[in-house]
C-alpha cells in the first residue's frame, strides 16, 4: 500500500474553521489514515481482504489494549490560530513538533481575545483553576469586557509606538497581553493527539481550549473515522477505576455494602452514574 488518501480529509484540506472571535484551525496535512493504522498493526502489504467491519474491530482491539505504535503511523499537521494563554497550555503537550509565529520577527496584529457574555463567569468557589457555573448578568459582563478591550487598545497602542520608535521588536512586545493571538504549525501523530483530545474535551479544561478540541476531533474524524470512534467509546467515554474500586464494584453488583466511605464511595458513585472519569 502506497500514499494514503481519504477523501473527507482531502475536501478539508486547508480550510479555516473558525474558533473563537479571531482564531481558527485548519487541516494542513495529513499522513495514512484507519487503513495505515490496520496495515501496520498486520504488517501486510496492499489492502488485503479485510472488510470494514473486520478493520473497525482490530481497530478497537488494539485502543482498547494500548496497543498504541499502529496508531503513530498517522500523522497530522494543523496551523491553528489561538489567544497566547491557550498556547501555554497547549504547548504543554510535548509530543509534538511546533513552529510558532515570534514577535521577534514579525509584528504582531492588533487581533486580542474578548470573551462573548455566556462566557464570562466569577471564579468557582470549589474549583481552584476553574469558573462558576452561575450566569452573570449583561452588565456585569458588559463591564468586563469593555475593561478587558480597553487594556488590551492601551497595550497594542503602546507596542505600536515602541516598534515605530525603532525600538527592537522583541523588547515592545513584552507588555501585550496574553489575549494576544498567536499561531503556530502543530504536527502530531494520532496516539498523542488522541491523548491531547482526551484532557483537553474533559469538562475540567479551560472552555476556550475546548473549543478548539471541538474542532480538532472533527477533523480528526475525517481522517480517521473508525480510530476517532473507538477514540470517543474508549478514551473520551470511558471509564478507568482503581483497584479498590473495582472491588467495591463487584461488591455492589452482588447486592453487597461497599468498603469504600466518604469522598471515595461518592466519587465511584459518580464514575458509574455518569459514565466519566473524574
Amino acid at each position: 500500500m502506497g500514499h494514503i488518501v481519504v477523501p473527507e480529509a482531502e475536501k478539508i484540506l486547508d480550510k479555516e474553521f473558525p474558533v473563537l472571535n479571531h482564531g481558527f484551525v485548519r487541516l494542513v496535512d495529513y499522513m495514512g489514515g484507519d487503513s495505515r493504522i490496520v496495515q501496520s498493526a498486520r504488517v501486510s502489504y496492499g489492502e488485503g481482504t479485510k472488510t470494514v467491519r473486520e478493520d473497525a474491530g482490530l481497530i478497537d482491539y488494539l485502543l482498547r489494549h494500548q496497543h498504541t505504535s499502529p496508531f503513530e503511523q498517522v500523522v497530522l499537521t494543523f496551523h491553528v490560530k489561538m489567544p497566547i494563554f491557550v498556547a501555554r497550555q497547549w504547548i504543554r503537550h510535548r509530543m509534538a513538533r511546533v513552529n510558532e509565529i515570534s514577535g521577534r520577527y514579525s509584528i504582531m496584529r492588533d487581533e486580542f481575545y474578548l470573551p462573548a457574555d455566556m462566557d464570562v463567569a466569577k471564579q468557582s468557589t470549589d474549583n481552584k483553576q476553574g469558573r462558576s457555573t452561575e450566569v452573570v448578568t449583561h452588565k456585569y459582563a458588559a463591564e468586563v469586557q469593555e475593561k478587558l478591550e480597553k487594556g488590551q487598545a492601551q497595550a497594542y497602542a503602546d507596542y505600536s509606538e515602541l516598534v515605530e520608535s525603532g525600538l527592537a521588536r522583541e523588547l515592545a512586545r513584552v507588555n501585550l497581553p496574553l489575549s494576544l493571538y498567536t499561531e503556530m504549525y502543530w504536527q502530531i501523530d494520532l496516539h498523542n493527539l488522541f491523548h491531547f483530545l482526551k484532557l483537553r474535551l474533559d469538562s475540567h479544561a479551560q472552555k476556550e481550549i475546548r473549543d478548539y478540541a471541538d474542532v480538532i476531533l472533527d477533523i480528526t474524524r475525517a481522517v480517521a473515522p473508525l480510530a476517532t470512534s473507538s477514540f470517543e467509546n474508549y478514551m473520551r467515554d470511558g471509564v478507568n477505576f482503581s483497584g479498590e474500586e473495582m472491588e467495591d464494584l463487584r461488591k455492589m453488583l452482588d447486592g453487597k455494602e461497599p468498603s469504600l466511605t466518604g469522598k471515595k464511595l461518592e466519587r465511584l458513585k459518580e464514575k458509574i452514574a455518569t459514565g466519566k472519569q473524574l
